[in-house]
């Protein structure tokens, strides 16, 4: 038996099923939800960091999309901000590292 106790997609547990697997799940609350998210978050960016595969990039822009659900952040909003900040603050494409800064 391997035990797992992390966040799956929804249609895992079906998946298993289909394989003639036994298996035992349970459902969360919201505020449980994000927590598992979270550590979900810490999962798919190490497996990034490792492969730098688009998959895990798309894996990681749905957890986004969890994490806006459970706290039920509209999307739209969200990438409205994204712009906002793109425009006024830029993004990360020029791969400037700041060193210092003199006060």
């Amino acid at each position: 038996m391997i035990v797992y106790n992390k966040l799956v997609r929804d249609k895992i547990p079906q998946i298993i099923a289909d394989a003639n697997k036994e298996f035992k799940t349970h459902i969360v609350d919201r505020e449980e939800a994000v927590r598992y998210l979270l550590d979900k978050f810490d999962e798919e960016i190490e497996e990034f960091k490792e492969a730098y595969a688009k998959e895990e990039l798309a894996d990681i822009l749905e957890l986004v999309h969890g994490l806006a659900y459970q706290l039920n952040y509209d999307l739209e909003e969200i990438e409205a901000i994204r712009a906002q900040k793109y425009e006024n603050r830029g993004g990360f494409e020029a791969r400037i590292i700041l060193d210092h800064v003199l006060e």
